[in-house]
């Protein structure tokens, strides 16, 4: 269905020209998938969305190479020839739904459009199959959400309508950036399920570009390899899973999360109580309580996991420990300290001993400010550091999150998904501070990236008592960091314990489901 053949794009830049695809060539047929795995930044989606004249010219460029498609070359179409496979014949699934979402308009009107746009069907036919797909993709209650605009969905929400949008028009490739990046594992496993049926029943190919290697090795038939902007190894499945022959692909296999915690740091009294927190939203309803009535503690060097699907509570938890949201009623203390009775100067101050790592570090990175005036900011302002002395401060964070020194004078938008959010985690620990409140944290890195930050996490908590809730969809990288664990289920508390005992004895169904989810299992029986 697809060959792409000697593709080559470089990007011309102040700092030289950056060749981002090297020479690639491989192909996808026709009811396979065919996945793309590497590091951020090995020039994945530059190859994929070079396919459909997605990468902009200048300062992106092709300098060779031929994409196949049914016969037709895609890079030699024109705009309006290319517009007419997008979104028909070819779909992509991007990897950052909010950016992609307009946020002028409705999830429905963004939904229907597409089809009407190809297919020409009536507003009222339209809207009909929109409803069909939010349903097969997740979302709850379809009819009522269908009018909402994508600031009022979860982040692993907004993720499914991308895909609902993608399908809409079924078509013959799907191109799927990180399609389940911002999932909890329930939806997860539906959205790989529904891709390898709509694959049968329609035998359209799939395009999966993926950091996350249990994914692959669960419904991938082809594998290729990339580092550098260049494939280093290509072969089915089981052959690159059982018998990888370079050592690139061996470091991803052994990155894999695999459970099994190291031995845990003696912990004390609690740092963190929360009692009977409740953070209702108001709605022209009755209100949304998207946290209701949650109890538990964080002790002074403990990592704590929270879990759940999307819309379950866990981030609005998160930022109502920090008070970025208004608590409606319960109490938060930090250190002995009422957090939800400060005055916003004393919040200010608690802020250096408090931070948050966000979910999309697109949206919180200012898009004006450089790396360097991203890390130094917070030091400047809590006067850890003078204008003289920041510098060599800002290059060991630099260091620490595994960016290069000589991208700290570029902007957000010049960086892979997976590195942005190096920089966000860069920022949130410039400050040294006792608690961190980290939303996903590394669920837009690839494996080896992600092992690096959580061995970060795990050196900052033992030279500096970090204390940590960790939020997140993926129960094999919680496993591998927390001390306990705690389960929510539409804004309550459903399960707590500590880590090991959950894995090995889940007492709520709930629970029990999450764990059946993990993805992985050809990881475990190869």
């Amino acid at each position: 269905m697809l060959s792409v053949e000697n593709l080559s794009v470089s990007f011309v830049t102040r700092m030289g020209t950056n060749q981002a695809v090297d020479d690639i060539s491989f192909t996808v047929q026709s009811g396979k998938i065919t996945a793309i795995i590497g590091e951020s930044g090995s020039g994945k989606s530059v190859a994929c969305y070079s396919l459909l004249g997605l990468i902009p010219q200048p300062p992106g460029r092709i300098d060779g190479g031929r994409a196949l498609f049914n016969g037709q070359d895609l890079l030699q179409l024109d705009t309006d020839e290319l517009r007419k496979i997008r979104g028909r014949d070819i779909a992509m699934v991007f990897q950052d739904p909010m950016t992609c979402l307009n946020p002028y308009m409705t999830i429905g009107d963004q939904l229907m459009e597409p089809l009407r746009y190809h297919k020409k069907v009536s507003r009222a036919e339209a809207r009909a199959r929109a409803l069909e797909l939010l349903d097969e993709v997740g979302i709850r209650d379809p009819a009522s959400t269908i009018d909402n605009y994508p600031h009022q969905f979860s982040g692993g929400m907004r993720q499914r309508v991308m895909i609902a949008m993608a399908l809409i028009n079924e078509p013959q490739l799907l191109i799927a950036d990180e399609p389940t990046t911002a999932l909890d594992v329930t939806i997860q496993a539906q959205i790989l399920a529904l891709l390898a049926a709509l694959q049968k029943k329609r035998d359209i190919g799939v395009l999966l570009i993926s950091h996350d290697l249990a994914v692959v090795a669960d419904i991938a038939d082809q594998i290729v390899v990339m580092q550098q902007g260049r494939i280093v190894e290509t072969g089915d499945r089981d052959a690159i899973f059982r018998n990888a022959q370079h050592p690139y692909t061996q470091k991803l296999l052994q990155a894999i999360p695999r459970g099994g915690k190291p031995v845990a740091l003696p912990v004390s009294e609690p740092l963190v109580t929360v009692r009977n927190l409740c953070t209702w939203f108001q709605s022209d309803k009755a209100p949304v309580k998207a946290v209701d009535d949650v109890s538990f503690d964080i002790l002074r060097g403990e990592v704590l996991g929270l879990v759940g699907e999307s819309g379950s509570g866990k981030s609005t938890i998160g930022r109502s420990l920090l008070r970025l949201v208004p608590v409606t009623s319960g109490t938060v203390h930090f250190d002995g300290i009422d957090v939800t009775a400060l005055q916003a100067r004393e919040l200010k101050r608690l802020r250096r001993r408090m931070q948050f790592i966000f979910q999309d570090p697109f949206a919180s990175l200012n898009p004006r400010m450089t790396v360097y005036d991203t890390l130094a900011e917070p030091l400047l302002l809590h006067d850890i550091e003078t204008r003289s002395t920041v510098g060599a401060h800002v290059l060991r964070l630099m260091d620490d999150v595994g960016l290069a020194r000589a991208a700290v004078r570029k902007y957000p938008h010049e960086f892979s998904g997976g590195q942005r959010q190096r920089i966000a985690i860069g920022r949130a620990l410039a400050t040294r501070p006792d608690f961190v409140v980290a939303d996903e944290p590394v669920s837009a890195l690839d494996v080896t990236i992600q092992a690096q930050i959580l061995e970060l996490m795990r050196e900052l908590g033992r030279e500096y008592g970090l204390t940590m809730l960790f939020i997140s969809h993926d129960l094999a990288v919680v496993r591998q960091l927390a001390d306990r664990i705690v389960v929510l289920h539409r804004g309550k508390v459903v399960e707590q314990a500590n880590t090991e005992d959950l894995f090995a004895r889940p007492q709520q169904a709930y629970t029990q489901q999450l764990l059946q989810s993990i993805p992985g299992r050809a990881v475990r029986t190869l």
